[in-house]
């Protein structure tokens, strides 16, 4: 029969992956059947036979005979002298089988099925494409970059997807070129309009503990439980670790030998930071690991406000706090409490801004031979080596001028920020 430009639309989506045989036939017998509705004012008597791998169909309508003066619904009933054209022994009352030819239809009807075909597949490729996604939300993915723009990067995955990676989700440092392979959570998926955008995230705490699983095989076997994951993207992070199996040491089988299951963590994220601690239902005792590497002498709690004060000795006060106060504040959203650090003797709490800072907390920007350089005459802190003249500091240290004005331009940059 006259397939027309149909049988091109049959071609063009007949082999598409995202579709099998049978939701194509629904589709285009769906479309067709609204064709036929228009035209005839009902499809009831009508029947579809469509094979779409040849790019192939056919029409058939049904109609009772009916003597020629009584002929009252065209669409259901044939004239006995119309049903004998067709087969000479025809009878009143017997059904006619008649095949329609999609000429019959108008060309333009025709045309009018073919943009609703495409409508209709790429309607369902879209439906697709969104419960695909939705149920890859909270799991990593990797795509490959398209465009870099100013506020956000496309990427296209290996089926031709298109995921946006916006800038407020990006770590910092990240910088990206095109082609390169990027990884990141699923964060969201959106429909805008009829087409679904789906959202990436490499800033979220789900994707650093899907890393974790990823990286280290008793995470992913459930030996190890990542219990909360805390972490200003970039810059430090703190994963609390449990086991129910007493033989394994869950902060050990996470960080590795010298660090070597965990460093592949750390550089996918920029060279975060990242304290793997011990999780524990005893508060004091979580608060105490959380502000690790400080010491902590004692803690008082306040259940009700969930506030903690928080004291230690003079040294330990700038380990608490961290640099930039990190520390202290991925302490505090760790554990679920407000944390006061107090220096033993003070009444009153500390602040990160007015406290120093360990040198140790440089050790991206400053050379760690210099960090020791530094600690051989006492210094071992950021306000301990400001207070110094450059002049002393030459003359009793083996370091250049040139360096140690670089060391206290650095310094300087973390209390003036």
């Amino acid at each position: 029969m006259e397939n027309l430009a149909l049988i091109d639309s049959f071609s063009e989506f007949k082999d598409d992956k995202l579709i099998d045989r049978v939701t194509l036939m629904a589709i285009l017998e769906d479309v067709f059947r609204n064709a036929l509705k228009k035209k005839y004012g009902s499809d009831d008597n009508f029947d579809i036979i469509i094979n779409p791998d040849k790019g192939d169909m056919e029409i058939w309508r049904r109609r009772v005979i009916v003597a020629d003066e009584d002929l009252d619904f065209e669409n259901e009933e044939i004239t006995l002298t119309e049903a004998r054209k067709i087969e000479a022994d025809f009878e009143i009352g017997e059904e006619v089988s008649e095949e329609v030819k999609l000429i019959d239809l108008g060309r333009r009807a025709i045309l009018a099925l073919r943009q609703n075909l495409i409508s209709k597949i790429h309607e369902h490729d879209n439906t697709n494409l969104y419960k695909q996604f939705k149920d890859l939300i909270g799991d990593i993915y990797t795509a490959e970059v398209h465009h870099v723009r100013p506020r956000v990067v496309i990427l296209v995955d290996d089926e031709g997807n298109e995921i946006v990676l916006p800038k407020e989700k990006q770590i910092p440092s990240d910088f990206f070129r095109k082609g390169d392979n990027v990884r990141g959570i699923i964060e969201s998926v959106e429909l805008k309009g009829n087409k679904p955008q789906i959202i990436m995230s490499r800033t979220s705490e789900k994707f650093l503990e899907k890393l974790f699983e990823q990286e280290i095989p008793e995470v992913f076997d459930g030996l190890i439980t990542i219990k909360k994951v805390v972490r200003i993207p970039g810059e430090k992070a703190k994963v609390a670790v449990d086991s129910y199996d007493d033989r394994i040491d869950p902060v050990g089988a996470c960080v590795g030998m010298k660090g070597s299951r965990i460093h592949g963590i750390v550089r996918e994220l920029g060279n975060e930071n990242i304290d793997v601690i011990n999780y524990t239902n005893n508060i004091q005792l979580f608060i105490t690991r959380a502000l690790s590497p400080a010491k902590v002498s004692s803690i008082k709690i306040d259940e009700e406000t969930k506030r903690a004060d928080v004291f230690l000795k003079l040294e330990e006060v700038s380990k608490a706090i961290g640099r930039g106060g990190h520390n202290i504040k991925l302490a505090g959203l760790l554990t679920g409490y407000e944390l006061d650090v107090i220096r033993e003797g003070d009444v009153e709490g500390t602040t990160a801004d007015e406290d120093d800072v360990e040198l140790t907390e440089f050790s991206d920007e400053i050379d760690e031979w210099i960090i020791e350089e530094f600690a051989k005459i006492g210094l071992d802190t950021a306000k301990s080596i400001l207070k110094h003249d450059v002049e002393d500091l030459v003359r009793r240290t083996d370091l250049e001028e040139e360096t140690i004005l670089d060391v206290m331009k650095i310094l300087k940059e973390e209390f003036d920020s």
